[in-house]
């Protein structure tokens, strides 16, 4: 890593931010996903002015019961399979690469999501994830996703698969490239666009992405969020095309040190917290705005002394209710939670009952854990 502020010295343990990435991700994926499509109208009419603003709000939650995630966290713990698999090979003395084995993995997932690999394709050998039936359930991937994986061939940074695309289907899967610990911050980006260009190829996709897991790169390093993003900001001021992903996150992070932070109300939380996302932000639909608006909800409903369960329930309902892609959004602000304070975001520090891949949520955790410490 390159040279940043020290860690603060009450970090959470690597087990428990890593668990807590995940399963802050798949918190927020699962909740934002009951909303997905739905204006911030219906959803206040649907949920009361506040919206999304607790699990018990959501009738199969309410009735004891679990609600499932999307394809973001489908596709999040491909990712991470494949740079586990890449990682265990080299704790065995062998060499892998670690962007093919992340492109296995996804046609892994592609295979779950179609029911084969794309003729010419090589057929990646299975592995435990794959033999998870809850991950063979579609749940609205993304067109670019999907048409990227039907090739036979690896996008490559020089050939990215949908050179225009820039759907926030790359940001939404890149927190692992910032999970493998130690990770030097160019190689960090280096993973980061190499996975994204394997679905989409328009600089705002891939640049997201890898600021995004420069963000989780920090902060599973114990460092704060204001630190965090602005080593992603200095990174994007060397990249001479980011499609705008610096510009989207600059006003992300001007607008959440806003002091006007009238429409709370709104929100049923404190005066002092924001209740609706700035239009300037957009919807989250493409990957630049999706990055911004997790920051945004983030940076806006918490400082660095923040209390870890108070800082959760503020931005998750944040990042969740507007008129766009909110379980992304939701998603990615929970795992930026997760990443920082570990599994102290639950107040029980469990994996909440209610997200139907709890399970393989943990044990994707525990695998990373051991094959990474």
């Amino acid at each position: 890593m390159s040279d940043s502020p020290a860690p603060r010295p009450d970090s959470p343990a690597y087990a428990s931010r890593v668990l807590g990435l995940l399963a802050g991700g798949a918190a927020g994926d699962a909740l934002g996903y009951t909303v997905e499509f739905s204006s911030l109208e219906q959803i206040r009419a649907d949920y009361g002015d506040a919206g999304v603003a607790h699990p018990l709000q959501v009738s199969a939650i309410r009735a004891g019961g679990t609600i499932p995630v999307s394809d973001d966290t489908q596709m999040t713990l491909f990712v991470l399979d494949g740079l586990l698999d890449w990682i265990e090979w080299a704790n065995e003395g062998s060499m892998a690469d670690p962007a093919a084995s992340v492109w296995l993995s996804c046609l892994r997932w592609y295979r779950t999501q179609t029911g084969l690999i794309p003729e010419g394709a090589p057929t990646p050998p299975a592995r435990w994830l794959d033999d998870r039936p809850e991950l063979h359930e579609r749940r609205g991937p993304g067109n670019a996703c999907l048409t990227g994986l039907s090739s036979p061939d690896m996008g490559l940074t020089r050939q990215p698969q949908n050179p225009d695309a820039k759907g926030c289907g790359t940001v939404m899967r890149s927190a692992p490239y910032g999970m493998v610990p130690g990770l030097e911050d160019h190689l960090v980006v280096s993973l980061a666009r190499q996975g994204a260009v394997l679905t989409h190829g328009h600089p705002a996709a891939w640049t997201a992405a890898a600021a995004f897991a420069l963000v989780v790169s920090r902060l599973m390093a114990g460092h704060g969020f204001a630190g965090a993003v602005t080593a992603a900001l200095d990174w994007l001021d060397t990249v001479p095309d980011d499609g705008g992903t610096a510009r989207a996150l600059r006003a992300a992070v001007a607008l959440a040190g806003s002091e006007d932070r009238t429409d709370t109300e709104e929100a049923g939380g404190p005066s002092s917290l924001p209740g609706t996302l700035p239009a300037e932000l957009g919807q989250g639909w493409v990957a630049e705005e999706a990055l911004a608006v997790a920051v945004y909800a983030v940076l806006a409903t918490g400082g660095e002394s923040a209390q870890p369960t108070t800082h959760f329930r503020a931005a998750l309902p944040l990042a969740i209710n507007h008129s766009g892609d909110s379980d992304s959004t939701a998603s990615l602000a929970g795992q930026l939670l997760g990443a920082r304070y570990g599994m102290a975001i639950f107040p029980d520090g469990a994996v909440p009952a209610w997200i139907g891949e709890r399970e393989v949520i943990a044990e994707a955790a525990g695998r990373w854990t051991a094959a990474t410490s």
